[in-house]
């Protein structure tokens, strides 16, 4: 493995134990630990057995891949739940399907059910994704109107508005908020925030905007798009795209 000089936060293990110990013998060098924080230590511990639970799984290379994965994380559970006394814990078993939930809708409306497909988000509302931009990936301008559609409350945080922009999820937000509420935040910087597309924002109901006035102290410059859901799968955009046409469909933002 060999440790590299430069500066580290991570768990000592077996291996990492090893290569300090040759490194101790060596005046050169000088290393720096301390002992983790106990109001920490599960969410460090936690991320590290992550971390090495995924290597583990990766390696299963046999047909019944899937199954056998299960029954690993299966058996780390029950062994949580007998060391530490967490009769609780059972409802955390996998089930022996292996499948994935992935929405509960109220079936009396019918036409949500039918448009399941059409209304998800492309990209997953558990993992990180990166758009890129390229021609394969949906774009953000698609994105966006997937989330709205499944939201249950919606915050935006962006420099700019401009109508080329918001017309491209406009009849997504003016049906989101008939019973769902809407936050945005923008700036007058720079005059580039349209009038018109302010105006039509204002129209719509269950909507606080706010706009920043103050182009010379501050320069808003943030772009973030957070999508809340009452199931906790809440979603959020981060990066340099306002809201624009070309931001939300052909710009490498």
């Amino acid at each position: 493995m060999g440790l590299n000089n430069g500066f580290y936060e991570s768990v000592i293990n077996k291996l990492i134990d090893e290569e300090i110990h040759k490194l101790q013998n060596n005046r050169e060098y000088y290393i720096d630990k301390k002992q983790m924080d106990e109001e920490e230590s599960s969410s460090i511990l936690s991320k590290y057995m992550s971390i090495v639970i995924n290597k583990s799984l990766m390696r299963i290379s046999s047909e019944d891949r899937l199954n056998k994965q299960i029954g690993i994380c299966n058996k780390i559970i029950n062994l949580l739940i007998d060391e530490l006394d967490l009769d609780d814990f059972d409802d955390f078993l996998i089930s022996e399907n292996a499948e994935l939930l992935l929405a509960v809708l109220n079936c009396i409306n019918r036409s949500l059910v039918e448009k399941i497909n059409k209304i998800r988000p492309v990209t997953s509302i558990a993992m990180n994704s990166l758009f890129t931009g390229a021609k394969n990936e949906p774009s953000l301008g698609s994105e966006l109107v997937k989330e709205i559609n499944t939201a249950d409350r919606i915050d935006m945080l962006v420099s700019f508005i401009k109508w080329s922009g918001l017309v491209q999820i406009y009849d997504a937000l003016k049906e989101f908020t008939k019973e769902h509420k809407l936050r945005i935040i923008t700036t007058s910087y720079m005059g580039a925030t349209d009038y018109k597309a302010i105006f039509e924002l204002s129209k719509l109901p269950n909507t606080e905007i706010k706009i920043s006035y103050d182009t010379k102290r501050t320069r808003l410059h943030s772009k973030a798009y957070m999508f809340y859901r009452n199931t906790g799968f809440t979603t959020a955009f981060i990066g340099s795209s306002n809201l624009s046409n070309a931001a939300l469909t052909s710009g490498l933002e």
